[in-house]
């Protein structure tokens, strides 16, 4: 099976985003696979590992120090990685990862799919990066990036490289085809 990598948000959101987030994590659990994560037990992040375990799932977290002093660690983590450093967690995340998937997020998530895509896009790795753009989350961005490809901005081999599903299961199915 796959460890598949989710970047989603760890703030506070509605309760459809929370129920979107365990869902994956359901669906990770059910599958077999490994979820890596930020480490965090708040939000979405939390709501994915809790169902990923819930489903028979392993976890990994991987967390900055500074975070677990804030006390959001998800220390129920089959396995909970500290750092020192936020790019230090990402480069892990990045390594122990065989696909990635982003659920609905903010700027944090955001970064964390455009480092991730773009590593992709110039070789660095070969890993599937899925876009999980449920109910249109994704679709102001999906634009705006097909205006930056008209323009000459971004080409086209780079917006093949990200890989756009619209449910739970696309999304899994794309992370972990290899």
């Amino acid at each position: 099976m796959s460890a598949i990598c989710v970047y989603c948000a760890s703030g506070p959101v509605g309760d459809s985003y929370l129920r979107l987030a365990a869902d994956l994590g359901t669906a990770l659990g059910d599958g077999g696979h490994t979820l890596v994560s930020g480490g965090g037990n708040v939000s979405m992040m939390g709501a994915v590992a809790r169902a990923t375990r819930a489903a028979g799932g392993q976890t990994v977290g991987v967390i900055p120090q500074a975070l677990v002093d804030r006390e959001v660690a998800d220390t129920a983590a089959d396995e909970l990685i500290v750092t020192d450093t936020m790019r230090q967690r990402k480069a892990l995340m990045d390594d122990r990862a065989d696909g990635f998937i982003t659920l609905p997020g903010g700027i944090g998530t955001l970064e964390e799919l455009f480092e991730t895509w773009t590593g992709g896009y110039l070789g660095m790795h070969d890993k599937p990066v899925v876009l999980l753009d449920a109910g249109g989350f994704y679709a102001p961005l999906l634009a705006w990036l097909d205006d930056l490809a008209e323009r000459g901005f971004v080409s086209d081999r780079a917006l093949n490289r990200l890989l756009i599903a619209a449910t739970v299961a696309e999304a899994l199915e794309l992370a972990t085809a290899r």
